[in-house]
């Protein structure tokens, strides 16, 4: 699902950014012959994603000669102990790449794990997980494939995929429905309007403009409920701001749409998973 080029340049500028242009510990250490083998294992409970990124790390730094043997693949249940791949390689290769294979497999995995348990959270109301753009600089198109693993959706990946009004974009168009109305004669018939509204009276003038989505930012329990009966189906709502996982199933039962949580990407906790050298 994500883009091979793509994930070739984030490896390559991993891997300049770490090696630079020596290993003093490994390229003095370790004769450039020796092989080994080595083990992804899991540390702790949760959902696998990335292993396929974390793998072509080593592909990269060495094109021939590299093998692996994959147990767990993206979106597998791990359980600590958990071996999830095995490679085979110089012992360069696997010494230079491990670093930056381990952090690509830990967040992606962290994000994964942390919208799975969102998921569950909410399971059986009618709403979903989506993630927001508040993502790590670069490495975007990577949280989003490892929030569908985790069972979420993507919000919009870019500025050009939605217009979305938020509170300064309003106050700077001159007020919801002029904002509105002048996307509406310059938007191609293929492009969704999403509106912030911060309270129930911009509510009914978000359902007068005749926006797609409107998003209730940081409205609480009560108001969320007022605002489904209120929309009555018109548009799509969408929960967000300060969301937790505390919070989440109260959200979720008001009837709202989505729920979007941008702690998913910007302040998730790394997967632990360790890389072992055979001895």
């Amino acid at each position: 699902m994500i883009n091979s080029i793509y994930i070739d340049e984030i490896i390559k500028t991993a891997l300049l950014e770490d090696i630079n242009y020596l290993d003093c510990a490994t390229d003095y250490l370790i004769d450039e012959d020796q092989e080994n083998t080595a083990r992804f294992l899991s540390k702790d409970n949760g959902v696998l994603c990335g292993i396929d990124v974390a793998l072509r790390v080593f592909e990269i730094l060495q094109p021939q000669g590299f093998e692996a043997t994959v147990y767990k693949h993206d979106g597998a249940v791990l359980g600590k102990g958990d071996i999830i791949a095995e490679i085979k390689g110089k012992t360069r290769t696997i010494l230079k790449g491990e670093r930056t294979a381990l952090n690509l497999i830990q967040h992606m995995s962290g994000v994964a794990t942390a919208v799975n348990r969102a998921v569950k959270i909410i399971e059986g109301t009618g709403a979903s997980i989506a993630d927001t753009r508040k993502t790590l600089p670069g490495l975007r198109p990577l949280q989003k494939y490892a929030v569908t693993v985790g069972g979420g959706k993507n919000h919009r990946f870019n500025l050009s995929d939605a217009a979305m009004l938020k509170d300064n974009h309003v106050d700077a168009g001159g007020g919801i429905a002029n904002a509105v109305a002048k996307l509406r004669k310059k938007l191609g018939h293929m492009t969704k309007i999403e509106l912030e509204v911060r309270n129930l009276d911009e509510l009914g003038q978000a359902l007068e403009a005749g926006v797609d989505v409107i998003m209730l930012d940081n409205m609480s329990v009560e108001q969320m409920k007022e605002a489904v009966d209120i929309t009555a189906g018109k548009a799509l709502l969408e929960a967000s701001g300060g969301i937790t996982d505390e919070t989440l199933r109260a959200i979720a039962e008001t009837g709202v749409d989505i729920i979007s949580m941008g702690a998913v990407t910007h302040s998730v906790k790394a997967f632990d998973i360790s890389l072992k050298i055979s001895s």
